[in-house]
């Protein structure tokens, strides 16, 4: 990774830092690299929307084959997963993943121009419906359907901030208390300033290869990836996902038997042939501490409406039963669009390895990752060591 934080810099910079770390740490050099996935940032100008051949640029023309992604949030496994298909259909031994943004000030914002038939564009303008917005709506519905509390939402900020102080590239390390995040102001009632994550300027990179070449390279026992998932949602969506301010109706068609959210999650499982029962680990995306709690109703850690159980109960963090966001989560490290989603691969990676230092999750075997973009993109990576 290139640390998050708010640099200024140009993106690039980022990435390529990131891609160099990547591949020192893989024993690989870049002329061998075959393929390059980017992950997209669409506030960077053109460069940003083809980011895969400009970080093969920066690196310098090697004469690999190159693809770019664009999915929000989820923008970085669908870059990871462009170039897994490339290595899993033989077109490519050795592939490298790279995502990196820089953000303006604030949260973000619609790009500008007038565009009366984007979704995305009348959320902000015709309702006013800024992220922590919806951020806020979520939070409001835990409320009121299964009995949380303010506190539990300040509870998963306190533990974030905690598995934060120790991460070399988070953008946050300070241990908050309750009391911190009920003082910190309202931004989007019920939800804090602290409970809402940043936006930040940052990059991660992976390098993928096959079995057979990593063991060339003298690594005999790779973290492997056993599921990437992408899934879209399916007719009728009953639950909101930004950027749509409405729900499909399911008068005419009853709803599928899993929602969005759980359906992503599901798919991995049933890829990788393990459950939520295996799982030692889960980076899962924070965009505000309330939406942690849905995220272990929607990986199966718990059933709908217990989530508050399990934080109150000490159970997703160092000694309970599966430690989630290890790294901090975006809580501690912010929005770096391309770059969050192989962000959390890098850390499930790291816990693997044992190489996590001292936010290590002890005896390590299974890992998930989990978040989603606008527009019904999923995006969960299942990993084992």
């Amino acid at each position: 990774m290139h640390a998050w934080g708010k640099w200024g810099r140009n993106f690039v910079e980022y990435g390529v830092a990131a891609a160099r770390a990547a591949l020192d740490d893989a024993g690989v050099a870049w002329k061998d690299i075959e393929f390059v996935a980017g992950g997209e940032t669409v506030r960077n100008g053109y460069p940003g929307f083809v980011a895969a051949s400009t970080f093969a640029q920066a690196l310098g023309w090697n004469g690999a084959r190159v693809a770019s992604s664009y999915a929000a949030c989820a923008s970085g496994v669908t870059a990871l997963s462009t170039a897994r298909a490339q290595i899993l259909a033989g077109l490519a031994d050795v592939a490298l993943v790279v995502g990196a943004d820089t953000t303006p000030k604030g949260f973000l914002a619609p790009t500008s121009g007038e565009r009366p038939d984007d979704p995305d564009w009348l959320r902000f303008r015709l309702l006013g419906a800024t992220n922590p917005t919806y951020f806020a709506l979520y939070a409001r519905r835990r409320l009121d359907l299964y009995g949380a509390t303010t506190d539990d939402f300040a509870a998963v900020k306190v533990k974030n901030s905690t598995h934060g102080l120790t991460n070399p590239y988070a953008r946050y390390r300070k241990a908050f208390t309750l009391d911190d995040v009920r003082n910190s102001p309202v931004v989007s009632d019920p939800l804090r300033l602290l409970e809402i994550c940043a936006t930040s300027d940052g990059a991660a990179a992976l390098v993928l290869s096959t079995p057979e070449y990593a063991a060339r390279h003298g690594i005999e026992s790779p973290v492997r990836i056993r599921a990437v998932s992408t899934v879209t949602p399916r007719y009728p969506n009953t639950v909101i996902e930004m950027p749509n301010f409405a729900t499909d109706s399911a008068a005419g068609s009853s709803a599928p038997t899993l929602s969005f959210r759980d359906s992503i999650a599901a798919a991995a499982y049933e890829e990788a042939g393990v459950g939520p029962e295996d799982l030692d680990l889960a980076e899962v995306y924070d965009l505000s501490s309330a939406l942690e709690l849905d995220w272990y109703e929607n990986i199966g850690l718990c059933k709908e409406g217990e989530a508050e159980r399990l934080i109150r109960d000490g159970e997703t963090t160092h000694g309970g039963r599966c430690v989630v966001n290890p790294s901090g989560g975006l809580a501690c490290f912010g929005e770096a669009v391309p770059a969050q989603a192989i962000a959390q691969v890098c850390e499930v990676t790291w816990h693997l390895r044992g190489q996590a230092g001292e936010r290590q999750v002890d005896g390590a075997t299974c890992g998930l990752t989990i978040n989603q973009g606008l527009f019904g993109h999923g995006s969960s990576v299942i990993l084992t060591s």
